[in-house]
C-alpha cells in the first residue's frame, strides 16, 4: 500500500455496513433504522428508540410492555458491586467507576452464549437496566451517601433521575431527560461505536465490549465534550466576554469547544432539537445565564465561522441542559454512555450476524536492517 493511502483516524474508510443509523452532514439529517430522529424525538420515548435500534423494529405494545418489565425488574446491582465502588477514590472520575462497574458484570455473567438469543436479549436487558443505577449509586457513594433503591412505579428516565436526586422529579425534567437519551442513543461509526465493535469481533462478552466503548467515550473529543463546553461558557462568565473570548481563541488558533463535527457541515440536527429543550427549561425554571452565553457564543461563532461549515454540534447544548437538569459536569459523560449503550448494543449485535475480526493494516515508517548494539557498547 502506497503512503498516499494512508488517512489518519480512517477518516472516510468505511469500516462496516450497517442497518442501524444513518447521517447526512450536508442536509443536517439523522436516522435510527430509518426514521427521522426529529420524528423520534416527538413520537416516542428512550425504552421504544433502543428497542428499535436493537432489534430492527418498532416494538408492537405486547413486545414493549415485556421489555420494559423486563428493564424495570432488573435495575438493582449486586451488593459486592456496591461494595466496589466504595473502595473508588472519590474524586475518581464518575465515567471510570461505571466502566469498571459495566466490566465486573461480566464476571456475573461470564457463560458467552453469543449463539443463544435468550442470553444476548438477557445481556441487552442488564446493560440497560443497570447503568443507570450504577451511575446514580457512584454519585451517592462518593458523597459518602448510601445509594438509593430503583423504584418499579417510575419510567426509565424518571427513576434515573429520582435515584440521583432523592425526590420524584417534575415531569418536564423526565420527559426532556428522556428526550435527551434518545438524541445520543446512536451516532453512526463515531469512536467509541467502533471501539465497540471491534471488541466485539473478538468474541468476547458483551459486559467488555460496552466497557471498552466507555472507555472510549471518555476522552474530550468525544463524549467527554460536553463537559469543555461547560467549563467554556463558564470561563467566559457573561455574555460581554463571548467576542473577546472568541478573538482570542481565533487568534491563537484553538478550538471552540462544541462547534465543528466531521460529519456534520450544518448544524448538528440533535443540536437544534437540544436548543429547543434548554429553551423549555429556562422558561420554565427561569433564565439560564449559561443559556444565554451559550446563545451568544453560537451567534458569535456563526458570523465569524459559518462559512466554514462550523457550527453548533450535539455537545454544545447537551451539557447546558445536563446542568440544568442539576447534574454536575463531570457525570455529563456517563449521562453520555447511559443513552449511547443503546447504539453499542445495536452494533454488537449486528457484528455478530456477520463476525469477522477487525485487523487492519499498517504503513510502516520506520527503518530496516539495524544492527543490534551490545548493552555495553551503547
Amino acid at each position: 500500500m502506497a503512503t498516499c493511502d494512508f488517512e489518519p483516524g480512517l477518516d472516510g474508510i468505511p469500516a462496516a455496513q450497517s442497518r442501524i443509523s444513518y447521517v447526512d452532514g450536508q442536509a443536517g439529517q439523522l436516522e435510527y433504522r430509518g426514521i427521522s430522529i426529529v420524528e423520534l424525538a416527538k413520537r416516542s420515548n428512550f425504552l421504544e428508540t433502543a428497542f428499535l435500534l436493537i432489534w430492527g423494529y418498532l416494538p408492537t405494545p405486547e413486545d414493549y410492555d415485556t421489555f420494559q418489565y423486563e428493564v424495570i425488574h432488573h435495575r438493582r446491582i449486586k451488593y459486592r458491586l456496591v461494595d466496589m465502588m466504595k473502595c473508588f477514590p472519590e474524586r475518581g472520575h464518575p465515567l471510570d467507576a461505571v466502566q469498571a462497574v459495566v466490566a465486573s458484570l461480566g464476571l456475573y455473567h461470564s457463560r458467552r452464549a453469543l449463539n443463544d438469543p435468550t442470553y444476548i436479549r438477557r445481556a441487552v436487558v442488564r446493560l440497560l437496566a443497570k447503568i443507570p443505577t450504577a451511575v446514580a449509586a457512584f454519585e451517592h457513594i462518593r458523597k459518602g451517601n448510601d445509594p438509593l433503591r430503583p423504584r418499579d412505579d417510575l419510567n426509565y428516565a424518571a427513576n434515573f433521575l429520582y435515584m440521583l436526586n432523592e425526590q420524584e422529579p417534575d415531569p418536564l425534567q423526565a420527559h426532556i431527560f428522556d428526550l435527551c437519551l434518545i438524541l445520543h442513543a446512536e451516532h453512526t461509526m463515531n469512536a467509541s461505536t467502533f471501539s465497540a465493535r471491534v471488541t466485539a469481533s473478538t468474541l468476547t462478552d458483551p459486559y467488555a465490549v460496552v466497557a471498552s466503548a466507555m472507555g472510549t467515550l471518555g476522552g474530550r473529543l468525544h463524549g467527554g465534550a460536553n463537559e469543555e463546553v461547560m467549563r467554556m461558557l463558564t470561563k467566559i462568565g457573561t455574555v460581554e466576554n463571548v467576542r473577546p473570548y472568541l478573538d482570542e481563541r481565533l487568534e491563537k488558533g484553538r478550538k471552540i469547544m462544541g462547534f465543528g463535527h466531521r460529519i456534520y457541515k450544518v448544524k448538528d440536527p440533535r443540536a437544534q432539537i437540544l436548543q429547543g429543550l434548554a429553551e423549555q427549561l429556562s422558561e420554565k425554571y427561569g433564565c439560564d445565564r449559561y443559556y444565554g452565553i451559550a446563545l451568544a457564543l453560537e451567534q458569535a461563532v456563526e458570523d465569524r465561522l459559518g462559512d466554514r461549515q462550523i457550527h453548533a454540534n450535539v455537545e454544545f447544548y447537551s451539557g447546558l441542559i445536563f446542568r440544568q437538569l442539576g447534574f454536575q459536569s463531570d457525570v455529563f459523560s456517563s449521562i453520555f454512555a447511559i443513552a449511547r449503550v443503546a447504539g453499542w448494543l445495536a452494533h454488537w449485535k449486528e457484528q455478530l450476524d456477520a463476525n469477522r475480526i477487525y485487523r487492519p493494516s499498517q504503513i510502516y515508517t520506520g527503518k530496516h536492517d539495524q544492527p543490534y548494539i551490545p548493552v555495553l557498547d551503547r
